[in-house]
This record gives structure tokens, C-alpha cells and sequence, in this order.
């Protein structure tokens, strides 16, 4: 009997150690610049098939989906996830969940820290508080990519945007629309109290089963002004080669216009274009400036040969 309860004993501390040694075998399987970005980051993450993958779930928001309550993992979890290029450096992508007011704050911050957004939209209907979907991309070494995405990271639950202005009931001098086109460089359209500036992307040369895919066909950047020269709004979209998203994203921004989507029109496109919408207020000459300024970084670099998609 004593001979049975030792062997019994042996065994018991057989499986502790093999469990212990599976967990910090686990343990060590996280690379250790990996280890220090969770530790920078403060949050949790794991390591599999060459991926480390940091959680960034949105527990503090209660959503709903039609009055239905959906729980953080329905679809609320959001993520960045680090793994090796071919020279060692490390590749970064990621998905945040943001609620409107963070979306351009948290931009902005990604942005001066040399992080790209990549894509802007939303995943529901319906959905209560409304949220967006922010891709963000980045290279470099673990440790930078982890200092360089933080500032973002740490306004999420925290960032507010400025509180809307209050209406001016509809007086102020009509808009001067001749400005307008002249601080812009084009001029556009005037439907009712809209003017509306259209500028087309011939220079990527687009075509589509041999038809060119000029701006009548959607190939083009815009931008829409209503209310009065004290105080408008525009809104509009800019259509852009994959280099020109950052640097017309950083112009948007510094000029205070919000971004609101950021996403593709067309599949098969070549060049690829991706189309950017933004919106703002303020004086009509201060938005016509801040469009100009994204409209400046277009057609810089060399276009990709057209397609014959």
C-alpha cells in the first residue's frame, strides 16, 4: 500500500511539472520584443503562427444591434497584430472599434506618429452608440511600432471631439463662389443653394473593358458647399492613388476637415483607387482652403500605367 501511494504521489508531481513546464514553455514562446510591446502597451495579446496579436475590445461600450444586446465578441474587438517581414523588421495592421467623436482625434494622433490608416466604415446598421472601423498599418521595428501607435491607442474611451457650432439661424452673406473657385483653382456648379466643385483623376488614365473611366464615370474628386460665407459646410470625396492616402489624410486633418469613410469603388480598378470622404464647417474660404490642400496632393508621383481591365 505505501509503495502504491508513492507511485500515486509520483505521478501527481509528474503532471505538475509537465503542466508547469507547458506553461512557461507557452510563456516562452512569446519572442521577447513581442513581450515588451504588450508590456508598452499595457494590454493583453497572444503569439501564434508568427503573429502577435494585442486585443483592444471595446468593454466599455454596452451595443446594440436593433435594441438587441450584442456583447463585445459578437464583433466589438478590436485588434493590432505585429508579425516579421523577410529582413526582420516587423509589418503592423490592426482594426479599432471607435465611436464618431474618436475617429478623427485618434487619426490625427496615429497620423503625426507616422501610423497609416488604411480604411474607414462601418461593419452595422443600426447599431447603438454608432461605431466605426479603423484599419491602421505600419513598419518598423516591434518597439517603435509600439511607441508609435500608443498615442492612439490611449485615446480610445477617452478622445472627444469639439462640440458642434450653434446655427446662425441662416444669416450671413451668401456664398462668394467666385472666391471659392479661385482659392481652388476650379470652378464648379451652382444646384440651388449647393455650389459644387468637381475635379477629375484623368491623369491615372483608367479604363475599363477599353472605355475610359473618366470623371463622368466617378474617376473624380469634389467638394460641395452650402450656408453662408461666415459659416458652411462642405463635404465631398477624393479619389487616390494608395501613396496619396497619408499625405491627403495628414492636409484633411491639419485643416481641421473630419474624415468619414475611407474605402474603394470599383474592383479590377488599375491603378487602384481608393475614395475618401470628409466633412466640415466653418467659414466657406477656411473649407475651400483645407480642400485645396488635400486637392494639392494629388497626381504628385508617377501614375501606374492605366489598366485594360
Amino acid at each position: 500500500m505505501f509503495r502504491f501511494l508513492q507511485n500515486r504521489m509520483l505521478i501527481v508531481y509528474t503532471i505538475g511539472c509537465l503542466l508547469l513546464f507547458d506553461r512557461s514553455a507557452f510563456a516562452q514562446e512569446v519572442p521577447s520584443d513581442y513581450q515588451d510591446v504588450l508590456k508598452a502597451l499595457d494590454r493583453k495579446g497572444d503569439f501564434k503562427a508568427g503573429v502577435l496579436k494585442v486585443n483592444i475590445p471595446r468593454n466599455d461600450l454596452k451595443m446594440t444591434i436593433q435594441g438587441f444586446s450584442t456583447p463585445t465578441p459578437f464583433g466589438f474587438g478590436g485588434w493590432i497584430a505585429l508579425t516579421k517581414a523577410t529582413d526582420g523588421t516587423d509589418v503592423m495592421m490592426g482594426d479599432l472599434v471607435l465611436l464618431q467623436e474618436e475617429v478623427n482625434p485618434i487619426m490625427s494622433a496615429l497620423l503625426d506618429n507616422g501610423i497609416d490608416v488604411t480604411a474607414l466604415h462601418n461593419h452595422f446598421f443600426w447599431d447603438d452608440p454608432h461605431v466605426y472601423f479603423m484599419h491602421v498599418h505600419g513598419m518598423g521595428k516591434a518597439a517603435d511600432l509600439a511607441r508609435r501607435v500608443k498615442p492612439g491607442l490611449d485615446l480610445i474611451g477617452h478622445a472627444t471631439s469639439a462640440a458642434p457650432a450653434p446655427s446662425t439661424g441662416g444669416g450671413g452673406t451668401a456664398l462668394d463662389t467666385a472666391k471659392l473657385a479661385k482659392i481652388v483653382g476650379h470652378e464648379g456648379e451652382q444646384s440651388g443653394a449647393v455650389y459644387k466643385i468637381t475635379v477629375g483623376r484623368d491623369d491615372l488614365g483608367m479604363k475599363e473593358h477599353g472605355a475610359d473611366i473618366n470623371a463622368r464615370m466617378g474617376l473624380n474628386t469634389w467638394a460641395a458647399f452650402v450656408g453662408t460665407q461666415e459659416d458652411a459646410a462642405i463635404a465631398g470625396d477624393v479619389a487616390m492613388l494608395e501613396s496619396e492616402i497619408t499625405p491627403v489624410l495628414k492636409a484633411l486633418r491639419k485643416n481641421g476637415l473630419d474624415v468619414v469613410a475611407i474605402h474603394h469603388h470599383m474592383t479590377g480598378d488599375r491603378p487602384v483607387v481608393i475614395f475618401l470622404h470628409y466633412w466640415g464647417r466653418g467659414p466657406a474660404e477656411k473649407l475651400a482652403t483645407g480642400f485645396k490642400s488635400a486637392l494639392d496632393e494629388l497626381g504628385k508621383g508617377a501614375a501606374a500605367p492605366g489598366g485594360t481591365h
